[in-house]
């Protein structure tokens, strides 16, 4: 049984426990915190678990150089790079205003620290959980000091080899138990050809104490579902107001009403998944009445007659006999009453 723990306070994960949802605002609220509010309620009304967003600090994250660097994207929201994420960046202000505001409503939140200071800041705010973006996943010291910080972590996998996921693993195994390593391919949008849920298996083999998920940066719905389905413990997409909006990530994220038909979907297939023992079930009763087959006397027999395979046919009899998965055992026995051709051969009939 994959380990279990809480993500979140009250919120378990892992083991039979409901997938947990993440819906990731990123930066998709254009930098500006009415927007990010309208999607943190929207997340929380479509279902999820969690909203999160992305905090950077941004002179820790990026050289000087790339902040100084011309950006002439149609997505960008400066003349440099540095401006374009300075525009998107909410201060550590905003971010306790939205945590307040979070928690009003009745959601998590959470952000992926995208650099170390960042992660101090996430720290001090008192998030319920880090998430460590594919970007770091590859930065060990980065990886060290947050397992030390004693928060439970959900790690995203793209871009990096199997053999860098063992490190990862043992790295913050050494400091942190509490962590789960989710499948993810960082291409936005993602072709379904390269999403590779097969992974996911190989994560559950491999490291069997850990939970396992799935970052999805698909379009559409069903490769998460999917996911689920192979037993991934917490789903994290991004999510949108508005697929047109300006901005990289909008096409590959989820609307308001994918969002809530993903949340459905989800614990529909959960629902569905029940238990892994194989049974006729109460509700097949009808059914089984009605066309469940039996052994039926091929010929007639008289009592007496040591009963052999050719004196038996399966139909569906009336009144219902022996099930037919039992007919070899029948063979060699006596029958103790005569039994027409056609007529049911009832467990009281033999010796």
């Amino acid at each position: 049984m994959p380990l279990q723990f809480a993500l979140c306070p009250g919120r378990m994960i892992g083991g039979s426990h409901p997938c947990f949802i993440i819906a990731e605002i990123g930066q998709n609220h254009q930098g500006d915190i009415q927007i990010a509010k309208k999607m943190i309620k929207m997340a929380k009304d479509c279902g999820a678990d969690c909203a999160k967003f992305q905090k950077s600090e941004l002179e820790y994250k990026f050289s000087k150089r790339a902040l100084e660097r011309p950006y002439n994207s149609k997505h960008s929201w400066g003349k440099t790079y540095g401006d374009h994420k300075r525009h998107l960046e909410f201060s550590h202000d905003q971010y306790r205003e939205l945590k307040k505001y979070a928690e009003d409503i009745g959601i998590f939140l959470t952000a992926s620290g995208m650099d170390e200071m960042a992660v101090e800041f996430l720290h001090e705010l008192d998030v319920p959980f880090f998430k460590v973006a594919s970007c770091d996943a590859n930065n060990f010291p980065y990886l060290e000091k947050t397992a030390k910080k004693g928060r439970p972590m959900v790690i995203s996998t793209g871009m990096q080899s199997m053999e860098t996921i063992r490190r990862v693993y043992k790295t913050v195994k050494e400091h942190k138990q509490n962590f789960t390593l989710l499948q993810c391919t960082s291409a936005y949008p993602l072709d379904p050809k390269e999403v590779n849920l097969s992974v996911i298996k190989t994560f559950q083999e491999e490291f069997p104490d850990v939970p396992i998920g799935y970052s999805g940066h698909e379009q559409g719905i069903y490769i998460t579902v999917a996911a689920v389905a192979m037993g991934a413990k917490v789903v994290e997409r991004h999510v949108t107001l508005d697929k047109t909006w300006k901005g990289n990530d909008h096409e590959a994220s989820l609307e308001p009403s994918e969002l809530a038909e993903l949340v459905r979907a989800i614990r529909l297939v959960e629902t569905a998944m029940g238990s892994p023992v194989k049974q006729m079930l109460p509700c097949e009763k009808t059914c089984h009445d009605k066309l469940g087959k039996s052994v039926i006397a091929k010929v007639a027999i008289s009592k007496g007659t040591v009963l052999s395979p050719d004196m038996f046919a399966v139909k569906v009899g009336e009144p219902k006999g022996i099930p037919p998965e039992n007919m070899q055992n029948l063979v060699g026995k006596k029958i103790k009453v005569d039994v027409k051709e056609d007529d049911s051969i009832l467990a009281d009939m033999i010796e």
